[in-house]
C-alpha cells in the first residue's frame, strides 16, 4: 500500500471532526434537492409531485446500490481499526468493481420496469410523463451513484470526510446552473423542463465521481487494480454480501413501506402529493445533524470494535445521542413553527399550506424516533450486528407504520398527517427497541474482523 499520512480514529476522536464536514455535506445535498423543488415549482407544479414520485424510486435504487457500499464502510472501518492494512487495496477494488457491474445492471432494470412502477404508484396522468422521463434519465445514470457511494465510504472511513462536503458544494453549483439553463436560461427554448433537470443531475454526479477518484489517488489512500482480484476473493465478497444484504434489506423494506404509503397519498389528490413533496424538503433540514452524527459514530464505532475497544464503543454511542437528540427536537420544532411561512416559498395554494402545517406538527415525533433509529442502528451495523435491525425494520414498518398510517390517514380521514402519524409510531417504538438492544450489549462478539 502506498505510504500516506494515517488519520487515527479512536475513542478520543471528536464527534465534530467527522460529523462536522458530513453535516455540511448533507446540508448542501438538502439544499440541492430544495433548489430542484423550488425551481420546478415555478416552472410547473405538476412537475414537483412527479419528481417527488420519481425520487422515491431513485431512493430505492440507491438502497440496492448500498448493499456493497454499506458493507464496505463496516469492513474498512474494522480492518483499519485492527491495523490490517495489507488487505485494504483488495477490499477497495472488490467494492468498486462489484458495485459498478451491479449498478449498470440495476440501472437498466429500473428503466425497463418504468411503466410498471408508474402503475404501482398510481401516478396521476398529469404527473406520469414527467416521472417517467426523470427515471429514464436519472435512473439510467444510476450506476454513477453506485460507484460514488463506495468511494465516499472508503474516504470517510480513512478520515477524509471533508471531500464529500466540497464535492456536494460543486454538485450544487453545477446542478443549479444546469437547472437554470434548461428551465429559464438559453436552453429554455428547447422546452426540456424535467428532462433538462434530470440531465443536469446526471452530469453533476459524473463530475462528482471523477473528483472523488482523483482525491483517492492524490491522497494515496490506496489503489484500484483488477490484478488484486486474482485469485478472486470469493470469501471476502460473501462476507460483504452477508453484511450488506440485511442492511440494504432493512432500508429497502422501509422504502417499499414508504412507497406503499405514497400510493395512499396519491389517491388523496394532487394537493396532498405536492404537500408531501414540499414538507419532505423542509423535513430534510431537521434530520441533518442527527444523520451526520450517526454516520460519524458508525465510523468511530467500527474502528473501536475492530481494535477490540468495546467498552469505549458502548459509551460513545450514548454520548452521541445526548448531543443529537436535543438538537433534532429543536430543529423539528422550529420547522413546525415557521412552516406557515417557509411553505410559501414553494406555493401560494392555501390548501397545500394547511395540509403541510399538520404534517410538520406530526413530524416532530417522527424525528424523535428517527434520531434514535439512526444512532443505534448505525452503531449496531458498525459492530457487526446487522441482522437484528433488519428483522425489526420489517416487523415495525409493516406491522406498526403501515397499519397505523392506513387507519389514521385513510380509514379515519386524517389525510397525509395521518399517514405521517403511522411513520411516527413506527420510528419511536422501533427506536426504543434498538436502543435497548444496544444497552444490553447483545452486539458483542459480532465483529467481522478475523484476528
Amino acid at each position: 500500500m502506498n505510504k500516506k499520512k494515517t488519520i487515527v480514529i479512536d475513542e478520543k476522536t471528536p464527534l465534530l471532526f467527522l460529523a462536522g464536514p458530513m453535516f455540511l455535506e448533507l446540508l448542501l445535498n438538502t439544499m440541492l434537492n430544495n433548489v430542484d423543488t423550488l425551481m420546478l415549482s415555478h416552472y410547473d407544479e405538476y412537475a414537483v409531485g412527479a419528481v417527488g414520485n420519481a425520487n422515491t424510486i431513485m431512493f430505492m435504487m440507491n438502497i440496492l446500490f448500498n448493499v456493497i457500499a454499506t458493507a464496505t464502510s463496516v469492513v474498512v472501518a474494522q480492518y483499519l481499526g485492527a491495523k490490517m492494512y495489507e488487505k485494504m487495496n483488495m477490499i477497495y477494488t472488490l467494492a468498486f468493481v462489484v458495485n459498478l457491474v451491479f449498478g449498470v445492471a440495476l440501472s437498466g432494470l429500473f428503466c425497463r420496469a418504468n411503466p410498471l412502477i408508474m402503475d404501482f404508484l398510481h401516478v396521476s396522468p398529469e404527473m406520469r410523463p414527467y416521472s417517467m422521463i426523470y427515471i429514464y434519465i436519472v435512473g439510467g445514470g444510476g450506476f454513477l451513484t453506485a460507484v460514488f457511494n463506495v468511494m465516499v465510504q472508503i474516504l470517510r472511513c480513512n478520515g477524509y470526510t471533508k471531500i464529500g462536503m466540497w464535492v456536494s458544494l460543486a454538485i450544487n453549483l453545477i446542478n443549479i446552473g444546469g437547472n437554470y439553463l434548461f428551465l429559464y436560461g438559453p436552453l429554455a427554448s428547447l422546452k426540456m423542463g424535467v428532462a433538462g433537470v434530470a440531465i443536469s443531475t446526471v452530469a453533476a454526479r459524473a463530475i462528482a465521481l471523477t473528483a472523488v477518484l482523483i482525491f483517492f489517488y492524490a491522497t494515496k489512500t490506496g489503489k484500484l487494480s483488477l490484478r488484486l482480484l486474482n485469485p478472486f476473493p470469493k470469501e471476502l465478497l460473501i462476507k460483504m454480501i452477508k453484511i450488506g444484504l440485511p442492511t440494504a434489506g432493512e432500508n429497502l423494506t422501509y422504502n417499499l413501506y414508504q412507497t406503499t404509503l405514497l400510493s395512499f397519498i396519491n389517491g388523496m389528490g394532487n394537493d396532498a402529493v405536492n404537500a408531501r413533496s414540499y414538507c419532505n424538503s423542509l423535513i430534510s433540514f431537521a434530520m441533518i445533524f442527527s444523520n451526520a452524527s450517526a454516520m460519524a459514530t458508525q465510523i468511530i464505532t467500527g474502528h473501536l470494535v475492530g481494535a477490540g475497544k468495546t467498552d469505549e464503543a458502548y459509551k460513545r454511542v450514548f454520548k452521541t445521542l445526548g448531543t443529537s437528540m436535543p438538537i433534532t427536537i429543536a430543529l423539528s420544532c422550529i420547522n413546525a413553527y415557521f412552516c406557515q411561512y417557509t411553505l410559501r416559498l414553494f406555493t401560494q395554494n392555501q390548501n397545500i399550506i394547511a395540509i403541510g402545517q399538520m404534517i410538520m406538527i406530526v413530524d416532530i415525533f417522527v424525528e424523535i424516533g428517527r434520531c434514535l433509529n439512526m444512532t443505534f442502528v448505525s452503531s449496531l451495523k458498525a459492530a457487526g450486528a446487522y441482522i437484528f435491525p433488519f428483522i425489526m425494520g420489517i416487523l415495525s414498518n409493516w406491522g406498526l407504520g403501515l397499519t397505523t398510517g392506513y387507519v389514521a390517514g385513510v380509514a379515519l380521514g386524517f389525510g397525509v398527517a395521518g399517514i405521517f402519524a403511522g411513520t411516527a409510531t413506527d420510528e419511536c417504538i422501533r427506536g426504543l427497541i434498538v436502543m435497548t438492544y444496544w444497552y444490553k450489549k447483545k452486539w458483542l462478539g459480532k465483529s467481522v474482523v478475523d484476528k
